[in-house]
């Protein structure tokens, strides 16, 4: 079976309840489970150290009125591994899309070291409380490393983005990352790692899409670029990011947070073919998408309809990154503006 059809089928068999073992076939499903704890012994074991929390308002002496962000997921989104919360994931994104919308930003982070997506139920219904524009979700990794089935992981995927943007938000989710890519993690286990890791965000993207929801590749965060400079770009453990890691994710992610609030600039509106960006059938895009860190697919329409004879259609895009900015540390309290009709929010510390 091709790629685009593994893909089709697996989120395919998310959503009608299936297996979906096969579309891995057993004997990669049985390396994996016979050397996944191998893996996390020479990964390490996370530890009991919790991140710093990035939760607080962000965008200094910026006008109102604030976009509200939820972060969910798992070690990634909490910036697991690093001391300072300026060097967090939540505190990157948040100082990002305050510089470049020009506003204030409140950043909610309910992300847990080592959520499994599973975990997203809870977390979509703490999010819903606080009312966020828009929810970013990083999930997959300890799915693959602890072989959860893929269309188990894509169910609870479709379920909290079916959730969050029936409350009206707007919805990014970085998929999982090629996993393949950690130097720790021996062969075979390496070779079936990237095979499940790719697949499972293919159909990752699919399924947010079906939902309404935007998906961005992070291939970036375990990909060549990383693993050219492992000192920098990893932690100490060698499988989570390091500070600069965590400020490439943000990267990757800005420019589609700002798309999902309608605050790009008109002239990035639609596709640039010079950039190999179009409309494409999703499982395609999504293959695609897998296999290009930082590309963005987000359902469209060609001639007013959604969808072809092969599928939803999306445009597969990818955006530029911003200049990067120095990450501020969150504040616990913001003044309200006379009109901005939003009550600050303290932080938990």
């Amino acid at each position: 079976m091709g790629a685009t059809g593994a893909a089709r089928k697996l989120a395919s068999a998310a959503a009608l309840g299936g297996g979906g073992l096969s579309v891995l076939g057993a004997g990669l499903y049985g390396v994996l489970v016979a050397e996944a704890k191998f893996a996390r012994k020479v990964i390490g074991v996370v530890g009991d150290g919790r991140p710093p929390n990035a939760t607080g308002w962000y965008g200094r002496g910026r006008p109102g009125p604030a976009i509200r962000i939820a972060l969910l997921g798992d070690s990634s989104a909490a910036g697991y591994g690093v001391d300072r919360v300026e060097d967090t994931t939540g505190a990157h994104l948040a100082t990002g899309v305050a510089a470049q919308a020009d506003r204030r930003v409140h950043l909610r982070s309910f992300a847990v070291v080592g959520a499994q997506s599973s975990a997203l139920a809870e977390q979509v219904d703490a999010a819903l409380g606080t009312h966020p524009d828009l929810a970013v979700v990083l999930i997959g990794a300890n799915d693959v490393t602890h072989t959860v089935l893929p269309s188990a992981s894509v169910r609870h995927l479709a379920e909290g983005v079916r959730r969050l943007r029936e409350a009206g938000v707007a919805v990014v989710v970085g998929t999982c990352p090629d996993l393949g890519t950690i130097r720790p993690i021996p062969p075979p286990l390496k070779q079936v790692a990237r095979e499940w890791s790719r697949r499972l965000a293919a159909a990752q993207t699919i399924t947010v899409v079906e939902n309404g929801g935007r998906s961005v590749s992070l291939g970036d965060i375990l990909g060549p670029e990383f693993d050219a400079a492992p000192a920098v770009l990893f932690g100490p453990d060698r499988f989570h990011p390091s500070a600069d890691g965590y400020k490439q994710l943000a990267s990757v992610l800005i420019p589609s947070c700002l798309a999902a609030l309608d605050l790009l600039p008109e002239d990035e509106a639609l596709p640039e073919p010079r950039r190999r960006e179009g409309i494409l059938p999703v499982a395609a895009a999504a293959v695609r998408a897998a296999r290009t860190p930082g590309t963005e697919v987000d359902g469209t329409e060609v001639g007013g309809n959604q969808r072809g004879l092969r599928g939803r259609w999306v445009e597969l895009r990818h955006r530029r990154r911003r200049p990067s900015t120095e990450a501020e540390s969150p504040d616990e309290h913001e003044e309200q503006d006379p009109d901005d009709g939003l009550d600050p929010v303290p932080t938990q510390r």
